[in-house]
């Protein structure tokens, strides 16, 4: 009996080992966080490239149509637990639940000249006290407000633009989305960063949700889209403001204007097709 147990003993150590070591080749030979992850074998030509999305354009209201905007979505599922946010696009290091809706809350009034929100006439609201007049004291203490999800309307994707050779065709593997707010809703007129989602958790979230995730079809609401579906068939327009490089340079930063800017984020999209084409003479 002790020997029946020890053998079995040993062959659940074995196959313990076994699939601790399977694991961790997946994890040298494959990206853990693409959703269809390429054999790092397979590429033979890779990209990583930024682009900005811009929710409230045209082609991409569909994501944004109104009570199942793609930020409330997101909102929400981290409320609830059901993904958790990333501190930057590196996927590294996981955000509180708290520092996410830190950075989502409104700010706050400063106070002003006048000796700040009593304006000089004392604590008191104009010498009538706190007390309401019917026996009540009024709540004095403010309530934290949120940026609404209508509000965010910016976001800012990283994915990797892969050749697998073997099946001989290019691949866009969305790695991570990021959560901005525009430079019109912050005081400082820069955007804001809330959080980053890596996009694989996203994709669950989306397909775990059918009748909420929907990409609208305007042309024919019968056969609305699931959000998961909409970002494969690549639904949406969003420019390109960095493609990998050695210096990290943003296209923004290295153009003198604004209107150079969005010039050589349309040059960086030609070179991509055109690179693709390419890849087809071989």
């Amino acid at each position: 009996m002790n020997k029946a147990l020890t053998f079995i003993f040993v062959l659940f150590l074995v196959a313990l080992g076994t699939f601790e070591a399977r694991a961790q080749e997946d994890k040298l030979t494959y990206n853990e966080h693409s959703v269809y992850p390429i054999h790092y074998a397979n590429q033979m030509y890779k990209r990583t490239v930024w682009r900005r999305m811009d929710l409230k354009e045209k082609q991409n209201r569909p994501f944004f149509s109104t009570s199942n905007e793609i930020t409330r979505l997101i909102i929400n599922a981290v409320e609830d637990g059901l993904i958790y946010p990333y501190e930057d696009d590196s996927l590294n290091k996981r955000m509180s639940k708290e520092q996410f809706f830190e950075n989502l809350k409104l700010p706050t009034d400063e106070p002003d000249d006048f000796g700040g929100a009593d304006a000089g006439f004392g604590a008191d609201a104009g010498g009538w006290g706190a007390d309401s007049g019917w026996g009540d004291e009024a709540d004095a203490t403010p309530t934290t407000q949120y940026y609404d999800a209508t509000q965010l309307n910016i976001l800012r994707i990283k994915e990797d633009m892969i050749f697998d050779k073997v099946r001989s065709r290019l691949y866009w593997d969305m790695q991570s989305i990021e959560m901005i707010i525009p430079a019109t809703e912050v005081a400082t007129g820069i955007e804001k960063s809330v959080g980053v989602f890596r996009y694989k958790d996203l994709e669950q979230l989306f397909r775990s949700m059918p009748d909420r995730a929907i990409w609208y079809n305007r042309q024919n609401t019968a056969h609305h889209r699931n959000m998961a579906d909409a970002f494969l068939l690549r639904l949406f327009n969003a420019r390109v403001v960095k493609v990998s490089n050695p210096r990290n340079d943003w296209i923004q930063d290295i153009s003198p204007d604004q209107r150079s800017a969005l010039y050589a984020s349309q040059q960086e999209e030609y070179k991509l097709i055109e690179y693709e084409h390419n890849l087809w003479e071989y």
